[in-house]
């Protein structure tokens, strides 16, 4: 999918929704990954909200990040991608992106009408090995 390569390469600011300390969990791997290839990944988990994950700061919500957001990469379960969506509308995001066996249409109904890229069912680290590896 070219979209995917495009925003991959355009978009560098992202907020990794359902981080988590457990480096070996996939978030946390993919996290790394993106880190290691120039993204600024911002975490967010409620649950450790002011700890700190591979050396950035844990936010309890995306719409508490102090910097510029422009892919939502989200860890959580398909029931909660639609309020994630809404987050993703109130933050300016360019992109919602649901990783791998996560979808959901009524968020993709909600950005898209927003002019908002959505992106389900794909991991980061992956397409970007894809494209760019």
């Amino acid at each position: 999918m070219e979209i995917i390569k495009e925003v991959l390469k355009k978009y560098k600011n992202i907020a990794l929704v359902g981080a988590s300390k457990d480096l070996t969990k996939t978030s946390s791997v993919v996290m790394k990954y993106l880190q290691d290839y120039g993204f600024k990944v911002y975490p967010v988990n409620p649950s450790m909200k002011g700890e700190s994950i591979l050396g950035e700061k844990v936010f309890g919500n995306i719409k508490e990040i102090d910097g510029p957001i422009e892919i939502v990469d989200v860890f959580r379960p398909s029931n909660e991608a639609a309020e994630i969506a809404k987050d993703a509308i109130k933050v300016k995001a360019k992109v919602l992106w649901l990783q791998l066996d996560i979808r959901n249409e009524e968020a993709k109904k909600i950005v898209e009408t927003n002019d908002i890229i959505y992106i389900e069912n794909k991991c980061t680290k992956i397409e970007y090995e894809k494209y760019f590896n």
